[in-house]
């Protein structure tokens, strides 16, 4: 039994001595000293993340039809923070770690760059192209569906819309429910408090719905001629990603400087144009280095190692990060009435429905279709694409979630403003 024990691993580490950790990191925090900076807040977040994650995969239901480690990690730290056995001031420190102190940055920056040098020049134009009308007919599609559906439960076709389908499709909460409620109390001469209040429900049940959606969508389609194994178009050998496989300290150091340059010209950019948001600028930024080879290839592996080590290290982190700071049992259990589920449910499955078929017109494989531009245009921006991503195993596509979140997210607050006018 105790050779079990030490032979069971949870991310590389014996599971005894996992439990110590977890045991220290539980006094801490039960006495108050848990340091609310980098060091504590990252400590507190990768035990929880893997240990959650583990559990999750291992559960029946979890595993089979809930999307396993990654749904499980969100829920599990989202019930921490309702419950209050993590004490609200930690709740707090790590809503600010993980916006304001940039560990989603972080993450993201280096997923971003990441998987798009790492990826084959031809293989990211040829499926760029293709990708971002699928994603935006699909938006409009789901735009409707909800609408419609809205006049059948007697909601109306312009709440349903204004309220559920476009806070959905808005890009998040930073850059998207936030500005989103701005622009609705502009136009109808109210607080964006009361806007965001209505808004933020549809936003958390979508993002929640996307997810198990994914891992449905990844678990019903895989190995068939649907399934692209995390590639949205067919291709050669010769296309494949190779991955790096000798980590290099040094060289992982460089990737890590290159990765953040992008970052940091993003963000001038941003300032520039405040309505283009920093992510869809380093986007834009990186795919035209990689379409114009301007990295060198020693530069380019460099970057994929330090996405490898970020990847395969904070993802389980950023998962219990979402469900501790930014996933609202409360605003969930009183926000689920079943005509706003129905709606909610709505443009999660006609969204992914629409992908799929648009895609398979459009040369893409219908499953990642689905995944990246159905369900990740239902997430909560960046912090929901890495949990939808992540719960289909498809991480890779960060890329091209991130590309028809942030594009579509920027015709919602257009529309949204026109719109709230005429349909509320």
């Amino acid at each position: 039994m105790t050779q079990k024990l030490w032979a069971t691993k949870i991310s590389g580490v014996s599971l005894p001595l996992y439990l110590v950790m977890m045991c220290i990191l539980a006094v801490t925090i039960a006495c108050n000293k848990l340091p609310l900076n980098m060091l504590g807040l990252t400590l507190m977040l990768v035990l929880l993340g893997h240990l959650f994650y583990y559990i999750g995969n291992i559960l029946p239901i979890f595993k089979s039809y809930l999307g396993g480690g990654s749904v499980f990690t969100i829920f599990a730290a989202a019930a921490l923070a309702a419950t209050g056995l993590i004490p609200a001031h930690v709740v707090d420190a790590t809503k600010t770690f993980l916006n304001d102190n940039g560990l989603l940055d972080f993450y993201i920056a280096a997923l971003i760059v990441g998987s798009i040098l790492g990826m084959n020049r031809n293989l990211l134009l040829k499926a760029a192209v293709r990708f971002i009308p699928v994603s935006l007919a699909a938006m409009v599609i789901g735009f409707f569906a909800v609408g419609l559906m809205g006049i059948v439960l007697g909601v109306g076709f312009g709440h349903a819309v204004m309220f559920i389908s476009m806070p959905m499709m808005a890009g998040g909460i930073g850059a998207g429910a936030v500005p989103l409620s701005h622009i609705y109390a502009q136009g109808l001469n109210t607080s964006a408090g009361a806007m965001f209040s209505q808004i933020i429900p549809a936003v958390t049940l979508g993002n929640v719905m996307a997810v198990i959606g994914a891992a449905l969508i990844a678990k019903v389609g895989a190995d068939t001629k649907y399934d692209g194994h995390g590639v949205l178009i067919p291709i050669t050998a010769d296309e494949k990603s190779k991955p790096v496989t000798n980590l290099d300290a040094t060289r992982i150091g460089v990737g890590m400087m290159i990765a953040f340059s992008f970052f940091l010209v993003g963000t001038i950019l941003n300032d520039l144009m405040p309505k283009i948001h920093t992510y869809a600028f380093i986007i834009i930024l990186v795919i035209i280095f990689k379409a114009f080879n301007w990295v060198p290839q020693s530069l380019e592996d460099s970057v994929v190692m330090f996405n490898q080590v970020v990847m395969g290290n904070l993802t389980h982190a950023v998962l219990a990060g979402i469900g501790l700071a930014l996933i609202d049992l409360h605003v969930l259990a009183q926000s689920l009435t079943w005509k706003f589920a129905l709606l909610t449910l709505t443009s999660v499955v006609v969204m992914g429905i629409a992908s799929a078929l648009i895609g398979k017109l459009f040369g893409l494989y219908p499953v990642e279709a689905a995944i990246a531009a159905g369900m990740s245009d239902n997430s909560m921006g960046g912090t929901g694409n890495v949990a939808v991503l992540s719960a289909a195993n498809r991480m890779e596509m960060i890329a091209f979630a991130q590309m028809g979140n942030r594009m579509g997210g920027a015709i919602v607050l257009i529309l949204g403003g026109i719109l709230i006018r005429f349909l509320h």
